[in-house]
């Protein structure tokens, strides 16, 4: 191993545009079944801004402890084992997981198994399995090596609309016929719409800004679309379920008013606006609660069973990576400058729907 020091991004947990770079030195051996990994790319979506939003609520911040203050944004990517002292991890294998904004990442392994590594480091315990796992790319029917991106950018967002739309599936919709999706420009709203319409029985209502209205109406994937400020013209005797990926709690309250007890079900998952988060009063219609995919991936895995839900799941995301080709584009930025100014243009709400950014806080590939 060359590589002498870990290079990583941090925000400030109460103001996420105040940032910090840290460089530490990495250990010079590992102890009985730690492994080391390159973190060689992620994504940076607006669903990393709403990890920072729910961190505490959710336990997102509690992934990579650090500092007292500052926190480290879970991303999803890939990563390499360059230094590995568990007998059935081998230096050179590539996984896909959760990691921080940073160059490397050292995890206690542990329930290892032909498709995954599990990090069982104390701080791990408290959070649900699929948080602190690692997939192995040789045991990945869907590995492509010219996809990872993709899976970086939709992966994890994929599934957690996947799971959202099945959730509704499961509860006949809650008595409703139509799903509103704000934020519908953003990466999970568009799966989520992708999803409802392979499933062909709820209207796809997308809520955005004017500047996105083009776009989300080239994909295909919504009967119906408006702006935020057009939202009381919707027909307020339709009976129909939120899923909130913007965080606005004013837009929340004002779609609450208008439906009134025609809001069947009010699910929340993003934070797109989190400029515009806040307390919410008692609002008419079903009670705002946020979704925890890892909850209902327990409870269908019962059902299903582990394999047949990955597969049908797998299947899908299959689906929509081809799908994406049509409308994604990807770009790459290296290094911690080039970093930071893109988590900054994410929060802000700056970047093109269509773009996809791919980060690394490598300003080269180490040898």
């Amino acid at each position: 191993m060359t590589e002498k020091s870990a290079i990583t991004l941090e925000v400030r947990k109460d103001n996420w545009p105040e940032t910090r770079v840290l460089t530490q030195p990495l250990p010079e051996t590992l102890e009985k079944n730690e492994v080391l990994f390159r973190i060689d790319s992620q994504a940076l979506t607006a669903n990393n801004i709403s990890y920072a939003a729910s961190g505490d609520s959710l336990g997102y911040w509690g992934f990579f402890p650090t500092d007292e203050g500052w926190g480290r944004i879970p991303a999803m990517g890939w990563g390499e084992v360059i230094a590995s002292n568990h007998p059935e991890v081998v230096i050179g294998e590539r996984v896909w997981g959760w990691f921080p904004f940073s160059t490397h990442l050292k995890i206690q392994a542990g329930k290892v198994s032909k498709a995954l590594i599990h990090d069982v480091s104390p701080h791990r315990a408290e959070y649900a399995p699929v948080y602190a796992q690692f997939d192995r790319a040789a045991a990945n029917p869907l590995y492509d090596p010219a996809r990872e991106d993709q899976d970086s950018l939709l992966r994890g967002l994929f599934m957690t609309s996947w799971l959202v739309e099945d959730f509704l599936h499961v509860n006949d919709s809650f008595g409703a016929t139509a799903c509103l999706v704000s934020s519908a420009s953003s990466k999970t709203s568009i799966a989520l719409a992708y999803c409802l319409q392979q499933r062909g029985i709820l209207t796809r209502i997308g809520i955005t800004s004017p500047g996105n209205i083009a776009f989300c109406e080239s994909l295909g994937c919504y009967d119906k679309l408006v702006t935020y400020d057009e939202v009381t013209q919707l027909d307020a005797a339709q009976n129909v379920v939120l899923v909130d990926m913007a965080g606005s709690s004013q837009m929340l309250t004002a779609l609450h008013q208008h439906y009134r007890d025609h809001m069947k079900h009010s699910c929340r998952i993003g934070a797109t606006h989190y400029t515009e988060m806040g307390p919410l009063g008692d609002l008419p219609g079903a009670r705002p609660q946020f979704f925890f995919a890892p909850s209902h991936v327990k409870s269908r895995g019962a059902e299903l069973g582990p394999a047949q839900l990955m597969k049908q799941m797998g299947g899908a995301f299959a689906r929509f990576r081809l799908f994406s080709d049509s409308w994604l584009q990807v770009q790459h930025n290296r290094g911690a400058k080039e970093v930071g100014r893109i988590y900054q243009a994410v929060l802000a709400g700056k970047t093109a729907p269509a773009s996809g950014q791919i980060i690394s806080m490598w300003s080269g590939r180490p040898e």
